[in-house]
């Protein structure tokens, strides 16, 4: 069973620096519908003005991945780290028992578009951490590469949960395949370019949750950019 998420009926929160949209409840948008997908809890895609950004805020108990589409975001927390992160990276900030941090576009002159992800962790008050890794660039185009999951998994960022997220960048035409283990569920997130699910065509910011299913091949139909989560 595959069930979409259309990109238009996501919820936004729209301000004169920030336009984000919101596949999963978040802040004032309330969705009783749509309040996470097994431990995937949020997926936020977010435009940030030149030097614009979050300024710093706390979290706990909630594994933050950053993925950046265009633009650099900088990064500072109340552990000490302080980074840039560009396309091509991964950022993985484990809240932990508590976490401080803040989020700007690092640039003067030209937006920033990322997609950030929380997955809930399998256990709460552990200690808080950072990881940040490059996916290899333009050897990963073609095919799924392993950008977070559990220790032990080989992923580019470790995550304190049984999730595994793939993050693809394929030339028009091209296709990759993933067979779920029985049991484990999946939602594609379309970043960038129009791809068929299945057959089904998906365009960026479309979404969807995959239960049940043998297999799941994603064809692009222009070049294209997405993430997949393979999900306990």
């Amino acid at each position: 069973m595959i069930e979409f998420r259309d990109r238009n009926t996501r919820g936004r929160t729209q301000t004169g620096w920030l336009d984000s949209r919101h596949s999963f409840s978040f802040g004032g948008y309330r969705d009783p519908l749509h309040m996470g997908f097994r431990s995937l809890r949020i997926v936020n895609e977010d435009r940030l003005i030149p030097g614009a950004g979050f300024p710093a805020h706390s979290h706990q108990d909630m594994e933050i991945l950053t993925y950046v589409l265009q633009g650099r975001l900088r990064h500072q927390d109340s552990l000490g780290n302080g980074s840039v992160i560009a396309p091509g990276e991964v950022q993985r900030m484990s809240a932990g028992s508590g976490i401080t941090h803040s989020e700007y576009n690092a640039s003067a002159d030209e937006a920033v578009h990322l997609l950030q992800l929380w997955i809930i962790p399998e256990r709460s008050g552990t200690p808080p951490g950072y990881e940040q890794a490059s996916l290899g660039g333009e050897h990963r185009r073609g095919s799924l590469v392993l950008a977070a999951g559990p220790t032990g998994s080989g992923a580019a960022v470790s995550i304190a949960q049984d999730a595994l997220i793939y993050a693809a960048r394929l030339d028009g035409g091209a296709t990759v395949r993933h067979a779920p283990v029985a049991g484990r569920a999946a939602w594609l997130q379309v970043a960038r370019g129009l791809v068929a699910l299945n057959d089904t065509e998906m365009r960026e910011g479309d979404g969807a949750a995959i239960e049940g299913e043998e297999r799941i091949v994603v064809e692009a139909l222009t070049e294209a950019e997405f993430l997949l989560f393979d999900l306990a």
